[in-house]
This record gives C-alpha cells, sequence and structure tokens, in this order.
C-alpha cells in the first residue's frame, strides 16, 4: 500500500484535542497534508512503514512530528526515544505538544534530543496562537538539514 507524505505528523490521543489542531491548521490554510493518529504505536508504524503502514516510503518523512506524552500502548517518550535512535529518522524536527508540566517529563524529552517542549494551553486563543507559531517557526523558518 502506498502513502502519501505528509508535512505534519499529529501524534494525539485525545480526540477534542486532535481536532481542535486539525481545525485551526485548516482555519488558517497552514499545512498542506497532515495526518493524525491516536497512539504512540500507530505513530511508530507510520514513521518505519510496519503494520498498516507497510509500504510506506519511510523516505517521505513528515517535515515536523507533533508528539504528545500520555497515550495508550506506546507513550509519547518511547516514540521520540525510538525516532531519535534510529539514523533515518533522528533529524525529522519533533515537537511534544502535550499537557504534561512534569519536570522529569520534560527533562527525558530533552535528553533524547526533542526540539521543542510545548504545554498544551488550556485558553482557545492562546492554543490557537500556539498553533500558528508552530507551524510559522518549523515549517517556514526553520532550515532542515537535507535527507
Amino acid at each position: 500500500m502506498q502513502h502519501k507524505s505528509v508535512d505534519i505528523l499529529l501524534v494525539e490521543d485525545n480526540i477534542d484535542d486532535a481536532e481542535l489542531t486539525i481545525r485551526e491548521f485548516k482555519k488558517h490554510n497552514i499545512v498542506n497534508e497532515l495526518f493524525h493518529v491516536s497512539d504512540g504505536s500507530q505513530a511508530l508504524d507510520y514513521i518505519f512503514g510496519k503494520g498498516v503502514f507497510t509500504g510506506r516510503l519511510i523516505e517521505q518523512r513528515p517535515k515536523l512530528i507533533l508528539l504528545d506524552i500520555q497515550m495508550p500502548k506506546v507513550n509519547g517518550i518511547e516514540v521520540l526515544e525510538a525516532i531519535k535512535a534510529d539514523e533515518r529518522t533522528k533529524t525529522i524536527p519533533v515537537v511534544m505538544l502535550t499537557s504534561s508540566k512534569e519536570d522529569p517529563d520534560i527533562q527525558r524529552c530533552y535528553q533524547l534530543g526533542v526540539n521543542s517542549y510545548i504545554v498544551k494551553p488550556v485558553n482557545f486563543e492562546a492554543f490557537t496562537v500556539a498553533i500558528r507559531s508552530i507551524h510559522f517557526y518549523w515549517l517556514l523558518l526553520n532550515e532542515p538539514p537535507a535527507k
């Protein structure tokens, strides 16, 4: 099965947060291709072309991964660890977009090589500003390394 490449891989188990994020990207015409998976296991399958994503070209990497921490099956820290440990994927920018303000989570993510750690704002307007800022910086300003 062939899967097209995406600009942003959104890994979020909370359907309300996922829908809000997707709606904000679409509302501001921010991204052409966004793909959502609802747990860490699906994220790893997508990123590494396994399971239902067998045949997806790993070389067609997302430009950005938005990753929650608290998820079923495989948590976000485990997903981050797998991404940053693999030569094929370690340069993909990963932004933790999570409700966890726990210092051990923050420390561990940076030790593993996360590119940014953003605590989800509770306030709707602050959340929309955060989404626009993520797009502006990671997809327009940031210059990633050649694949």
